[in-house]
């Protein structure tokens, strides 16, 4: 099935690497060809940590910090040759670049249906309480529809973030801000109790306006992350802003989900757009 691949290697990357780690770090003699396996281990380790200890909105494409440790544990091995030791380093400096070139890019996304200048249909969601809610029935003056892929998602979760820090801006500009996911329901809920603030938390059941705007991502949750309640299929990021008659004037969909537009470019946008 589609994308199965990749929602197995985001799971078993990290987890293999941390196993290394350990397995290494437990050993009795140290050689410089384990220092070397070591930093390549947990500097993956350490990136995926942080991206749920301290998460962030958007990253660079390269992840050059991380990815030079990477490439020094692998030099390290290559010095100090040992077969296996080097092996490992150099399945740890592959899987690091699949992470970056292949899962981290959406290849050829399809931009035909998020056109500037085309208009959004009258598309219905479901509210926190499973009410259904139509698009055109929130009459501000722009509209901000961000898709995010779930709670689970530390990125979307700092981007969230981000964009309620600028709420006070948004209510100024008489913004209505859509944020919209296909998640169940208790989980767009407890996001939506968690910060308060005069958005629209949304559910798209089972992908159905993601699908008509193609940005559906089949299988594109982390294979496990099902034992928490969560869909196997999620939504590509994506936001688009709109005007009063729901005709879009600016749709961002990143061929990357590690980089995203900030708050800020939104209300560039939507400045320019009025003057």
């Amino acid at each position: 099935m589609k994308n199965i691949s990749k929602s197995l290697f985001i799971s078993a990357f990290p987890v293999i690497s941390l196993l290394v780690f350990i397995i290494t770090l437990t050993e009795k003699q140290f050689t410089l060809h384990k220092i070397g396996l070591l930093i390549s281990s947990i500097s993956v380790v350490i990136f995926f940590l942080m991206l749920f200890i301290k998460p962030v909105a958007r990253t660079s494409k390269t992840l050059i910090f991380y990815s030079t440790l990477i490439v020094i544990g692998l030099v390290v091995n290559l010095i100090d040759f040992n077969r296996n030791s080097l092996l490992i380093s150099l399945s740890i400096a592959l899987g690091w670049l699949a992470y970056l070139t292949w899962y981290s890019t959406f290849l050829k996304r399809d931009t035909s249906v998020l056109t500037v200048g085309k208009k959004l249909p009258d598309f219905s969601f479901e509210n926190p309480q499973q009410e259904i809610v139509n698009i055109t029935s929130y009459n501000g003056d722009f509209k901000i529809l961000l898709f995010y892929r779930g709670n689970w998602c530390p990125l979307c979760m700092a981007q969230i973030k981000e964009v309620v820090n600028q709420y006070k801006e948004l209510e100024k500009r008489n913004i209505d801000m859509l944020l919209i996911s296909p998640q169940p329901h208790k989980f767009t809920k407890s996001l939506a109790e968690k910060y308060q603030v005069p958005f629209h938390f949304l559910r798209d059941t089972n992908n159905k306006v993601a699908k008509q705007l193609k940005i559906a991502h089949e299988n594109g949750l982390p294979a496990g992350f099902q034992a928490l309640g969560y869909e196997s299929d999620v939504v590509l990021p994506t936001v688009i802003i709109t005007d009063k008659n729901n005709n879009i004037i600016f749709a961002d969909l990143t061929d990357n989900y590690r980089v995203r537009p900030e708050p800020e470019t939104f209300l560039k946008i939507i400045d320019n757009y009025k003057e």
